[in-house]
């Protein structure tokens, strides 16, 4: 492997440990201390700890970001502000909806300026991503706003559906299990159309797994 080709490997997975690692902890925090014996008050104060390590793990992923990485992409920006004021209100009210409610937000936040940003001729994924796909034509970024736009609005749709059918364990595991293979398939799927617009994979300067964050 050629240092450039070890280099993107690395800034892949090193983008994946970014989106994703906040919630490990956060699930990781919160099952240390839940309650042997069902408890509301036990619950309550597992999902505080758990939040409070969320909001922590946040910030420290977006400073590794732009420590490791360079920069920090809007998106990420976006998430990490409202994973600190939602998880800051959760533990001030001590009430969960909050923290269940901010990805809702984002994905909806997000679906709609991509699509608004799609019926202008606008490609907001390339700004928000700061992502440089190697040969993709205009009518791709265009195309792959226009389907993380919808993607974003059924995840937004979805989180509110578990969130009103689950418990708030299973709900958390739901992020783990649920939303983050959606998102690797949905952008994996989406290859093909990249490819037909002009995407190279040999010499782009990002990789494909720089994709949107889940909302974590």
């Amino acid at each position: 492997m050629s240092d450039s080709e070890g280099k993107k490997a690395a800034s892949s997975w090193l983008n994946v440990a970014v989106d994703y690692g906040p919630l490990l902890v956060f699930l990781g925090v919160y099952r240390m201390n839940a309650p042997a014996e069902p408890s509301p008050a036990g619950e309550l104060g597992a999902i505080i700890y758990g939040t409070g390590a969320f909001m922590v793990a946040a910030v420290a992923a977006l400073l590794f970001s732009k420590w490791r990485l360079g920069k920090v992409s809007p998106m990420l920006w976006f998430s990490t502000a409202l994973i600190v004021g939602f998880g800051g209100l959760t533990i001030f009210f001590g009430d969960p909806t909050f923290v269940q409610l901010k990805p809702t937000i984002i994905y909806a936040c997000f679906g709609v300026a991509l699509l608004g940003g799609f019926f202008m001729g606008k490609a907001l994924l390339r700004i928000l991503l700061e992502a440089a796909f190697e040969g993709l034509t205009e009518q791709g970024w265009l195309k792959l706003s226009r389907n993380w736009g919808v993607f974003f609005l059924f995840l937004a749709l979805l989180n509110e559906g578990l969130r009103a059918q689950l418990s708030f364990e299973s709900w958390l595991w739901a992020k783990l299990w649920v939303f983050l293979p959606l998102t690797f398939l949905f952008t994996f799927s989406q290859i093909p159309m990249l490819l037909k617009n002009g995407l190279s994979f040999e010499e782009r300067d990002e990789p494909l797994k720089n994709e949107p964050p889940t909302g974590s």
